[in-house]
């Protein structure tokens, strides 16, 4: 397994391509429509917000996703959401569809679409088609392709956020990317955030769905910025097989190296969504080691790391770990807090701060600095089994107010 370079176009087959189209009024600079493709038909998984208002785009995502045999392209906006838009907001989605599959001669229910914003606005789409025509001569299978398209997908995300894997299956090579747009309005519960995730792995439709499925409950769905579940949240994952490896139909080795290979992206890009949250200076990660149960740890870690006082308290590079222990508390998950150990750690080292429910005589000085870095990690130690799970979020912020005190101008 080893990290390469670029993003979706990094599999073979791959294209893509971010321009602006003049969505996103008044940023004269700023991408706003983005288009992959693949030269050949992909079988495809998707994962949902599980809101009730879910958008247009989520709508007919899953109709292609559970109807339609296959699917060869995504068209996805940024600047509007399409969502809370009624019929007119699901036929523009099938327009979408229809003038992208029209650009690139395939079926309209072979597109995906999705669209990203602000909520209950209707999606300009003379513009939308517009760009379309222009996104489908441009498509690029380079890296700049790809990275382009992962600019395109942003809206208050400080930068784009993509990565790559190769590896080897039945003697070839394969190679799966991703990229993803996410920083403020992330709690997502399947899994605004979107992904899109490429590979050109050969494999079975149910087990392509199998390994997204299992893999969002501990990546993108173990994420947390500000508590706010999207009307938008969507992954996508694309597989085209043109690595050539025998199509992997069974939950053997190679099935098992396939979703090591996609857990690296997906926990690379969940990350990033973490540490780019809305005003953020840190990425917050809680490790909640030696449960009794799954279910356990990862309610524990979430309400830890959704927790406004203790975001705040990380912002101020504060040892507040009361806090850390109160947030376990009201989780509603059972546990011995006169047992609990709670440490700190980052690349200034590792503390602990409590043991067996009371503070260490730690330093406070050495405390600080270990909370001033740019990525910091709680560990809460509960002792009562072998089971663990990891959060990610980041601190709270007075600039994460400001932009959102002004979203929509």
């Amino acid at each position: 397994m080893k990290k390469i370079k670029g993003g979706v176009t990094t599999p073979l087959g791959f294209s893509a391509m971010g321009l602006r189209v003049g969505i996103k009024e008044g940023n004269s600079k700023k991408k706003d429509m983005a288009m992959i493709y693949s030269n050949v038909p992909c079988l495809a998984a998707g994962t949902f917000t599980t809101n009730q208002v879910k958008a247009a785009p989520v709508k007919w995502d899953q109709k292609v996703i559970y109807c339609s045999p296959v699917v060869q392209a995504v068209v996805c906006n940024s600047g509007v959401a399409n969502a809370c838009t009624g019929e007119e907001g699901m036929k523009y989605c099938e327009d979408m569809a229809k003038a992208t599959a029209e650009a690139l001669h395939i079926k309209k229910d072979e597109v995906l679409v999705a669209s990203t914003g602000v909520i209950g606005a209707q999606l300009p789409m003379d513009k939308i088609v517009n760009g379309i025509g222009m996104l489908a001569p441009t498509l690029d299978p380079s890296i700049e392709g790809g990275h382009m398209a992962a600019e395109a997908i942003m809206t208050t995300d400080t930068k784009p956020k993509e990565i790559a894997f190769e590896f080897e299956i039945g003697g070839k090579k394969c190679t799966i990317g991703g990229m993803c747009k996410g920083s403020g309005m992330i709690h997502p519960n399947m899994c605004t955030m979107l992904g899109f995730i490429t590979t050109d792995v050969s494999i079975s439709k149910d087990l392509l769905y199998q390994a997204l499925s299992s893999d969002i409950k501990d990546t993108f769905n173990m994420v947390s910025v500000d508590g706010d579940t999207s009307t938008n949240d969507t992954v996508l994952l694309l597989a085209n097989g043109l690595a050539g490896n025998d199509m992997i139909t069974e939950k053997n080795d190679e099935y098992y190296k396939f979703t090591k290979a996609l857990r690296n992206v997906t926990e690379y890009l969940a990350k990033q969504i973490a540490g780019d949250g809305e005003g953020a200076t840190a990425l917050f990660e809680v490790k909640v080691v030696n449960a009794a149960s799954k279910e356990q740890a990862v309610t524990l870690a979430k309400s830890v790391v959704t927790s406004s006082l203790t975001k705040a308290a990380i912002y101020g590079h504060d040892a507040n770990w009361g806090r850390i222990l109160c947030a376990m508390g009201y989780s509603e998950a059972k546990f011995n807090p006169d047992t609990v150990d709670i440490y700190f750690e980052s690349k200034a080292g590792k503390l602990k701060i409590v043991e067996n429910g009371m503070a260490t005589d730690y330093s406070e000085e050495k405390a600080t600095k270990i909370l001033s870095e740019e990525a910091v990690t709680a560990i809460c130690d509960v002792k009562m089994g072998e089971y663990t799970a990891t959060a990610w979020g980041c601190d709270l912020t007075h600039e994460y107010v400001s932009i959102n005190a002004d979203y929509r101008s």
